[in-house]
């Protein structure tokens, strides 16, 4: 598993950030590189910022510092908390914005924006449909494939990786929710 970037691991150190969360973040952040990495290999013709897909899978759940208890159950408070706390610790809105829109696809217009999404979800092999349909037809129009190809490739990388969703569930629930 890839280490987080030093500036989400100095951030999750400053802000006191419990274990899971940070366990969460580093395995997200994997996922989203090997997504990353498969895709470019499969539609190299797809233009992706991938240091803002990987820089906004690190962090995406950052808000959860400040809403804990969204570790543990469902929420979505640490979204707008997340984008803020990045803004005032000097991120650019551009990177800034995953913690906003990794859980709603439906509204971000870029492939970035997806991407994390995607890696958010396949991390633990929840599969979304309305969520790689877009991928999907991003995949289609930048490579020049048709659909069910792009769908296809797509459906390969995604039941790959999530071949390791057990241990990284594993791996997630062995770190404590509290600091402390």
């Amino acid at each position: 598993m890839r280490p987080l970037p030093a500036a989400i691991t100095d951030l999750l150190i400053s802000l006191a950030a419990p274990p899971r969360l940070a366990a969460h973040l580093r395995l997200v952040h994997d996922v989203a590189w090997q997504l990353a990495d498969r895709l470019a290999a499969a539609h190299p013709a797809l233009n992706v910022d991938r240091d803002a897909v990987l820089y906004g899978a690190a962090s995406h759940d950052i808000g959860k510092v400040i809403h804990v208890d969204e570790l543990v159950g469902p929420g979505s408070r640490h979204e707008p908390a997340g984008y803020l706390l990045l803004i005032q610790r000097g991120v650019p809105p551009r990177l800034a914005r995953y913690a906003r829109t990794h859980a709603t696809w439906t509204a971000p217009e870029t492939i970035e924006d997806h991407l994390v999404s995607l890696a958010d979800k396949i991390w633990k092999a929840n599969r979304v449909p309305d969520l790689e349909d877009l991928v999907t037809i991003a995949l289609a129009t930048a490579s020049g494939v048709d659909r069910w190809q792009a769908f296809s490739d797509l459906d390969n990388i995604l039941t790959e990786l999530a071949t390791g969703a057990e241990d990284r569930l594993a791996y997630q629930n062995r770190h404590l929710i509290s600091p402390h």
